[in-house]
């Protein structure tokens, strides 16, 4: 059991959001082309440029804890991305397609929220102040992207989906 330390559990997790990035980067480029809204189909290829930089910068907490960046499977981002797929496939062409694209992109959001919180406060644990700033950096940008997505969703969204099906 020697092995299984917070530094372990901290290399883990970040393959895990390595590999949920990667994963995101190739949905975000499919739900653009779904997407009907212009405004909705510009939040996904804007976010899709900042997931490029995220990336790059969970790169860079690998160089710092000397491993290969590397991912291994998320079962949780697979998932949310399937029903994203299901979302895209079922309601095609139908008023209520961006509306659960959104709500899709804020599952999404929500669990790399929570995993960056989670790797920000390990390496705080751990002393990593440079992986610190750079996991907090990323954390502002999912943050400020689930604020852009809630308000784009009640501001015309929602609300466009809604009146088309009155």
């Amino acid at each position: 059991m020697a092995d299984k330390t917070l530094d372990t559990l901290f290399h883990e997790t970040l393959k895990d959001i390595y590999y949920a990035e990667r994963k995101i980067l190739q949905s975000l480029r499919k739900m653009a082309r779904a997407a009907q809204s212009e405004d909705l189909k510009a939040a996904f290829k804007m976010h899709e440029e900042e997931t490029q930089g995220q990336v790059e910068r969970l790169s860079q907490v690998f160089e710092l804890i000397g491993k290969r960046p590397r991912g291994k499977t998320c079962d949780a981002i697979e998932g949310i991305i399937s029903e994203a797929e299901d979302i895209a496939e079922e309601f095609k062409g139908s008023p209520a397609l961006d509306a659960g694209l959104l709500a899709a992109a804020q599952a999404v959001e929500h669990y790399e929220i929570t995993r960056y919180g989670t790797l920000k406060a390990w390496a705080q644990q751990l002393g990593m102040d440079e992986a610190v700033s750079l996991l907090d950096q990323t954390l502002q940008e999912e943050s400020a992207t689930d604020e852009k997505l809630t308000s784009l969703a009640e501001a015309v969204i929602n609300a466009a989906a809604e009146r088309a099906a009155a």
